[in-house]
């Protein structure tokens, strides 16, 4: 059975990892979520479930406004041939969770180590960061150092590298 959001809380706790979290209606897309913006302060991002030739899957998170390139993105990631988003299948079978709540902490649901974690270097600049706690109707802060540890907790050690530029607004 995957991890419940509950189940997250306690880990983090266990970890004396600070969290907080606000309740809200399901929220899907990265435009859905700006209506939160009066609420939770701190980085919000987006999270691409992606495998590439080989079927090596991959979690890349970064601010919400990053523009991804996924044409090279394999190149600076080292992955075999370009990536493609993985099936809502393997979102549930390999991280917990359904389309719309893809998160960093649902490496906790990756018992068997199958998710390479991304993150962006811009995000990780960020103080606290924002994120779904492995479904969309909640969205849990915490802090990006935190982060880091919640995942190498999870034996999921992160690359941080730059994967996207901010997006420029007109």
């Amino acid at each position: 059975m995957p991890a419940t959001p509950e189940d997250l809380f306690a880990f983090l706790d266990r970890f004396d990892i600070a969290h907080r979290t606000v309740r809200h209606p399901p929220l899907f897309t990265v435009e859905e979520s700006r209506a939160l913006r009066g609420e939770v302060p701190g980085g919000h991002t987006k999270n691409l479930f992606l495998k590439d030739k080989k079927d090596k899957l991959y979690l890349v998170v970064a601010l919400e406004d990053a523009a991804i390139e996924l044409k090279g993105l394999h190149r600076t990631l080292g992955a075999t041939g370009r990536f493609s988003f993985a099936s809502a299948d393997a979102m549930r079978s390999v991280l917990g969770v359904e389309p719309g709540a893809v998160t960093p902490f649902a490496a906790i649901n990756d018992r068997d180590r199958q998710v390479s974690v991304v993150l962006d270097a811009a995000m990780m600049r960020q103080a606290t960061l924002n994120y779904h706690p492995l479904v969309n109707t909640m969205t849990t802060s915490i802090q990006s150092g935190d982060l880091i540890k919640f995942l190498e907790a999870t034996g999921h050690p992160p690359r941080i590298v730059s994967v996207g530029a901010a997006a420029t607004t007109q």
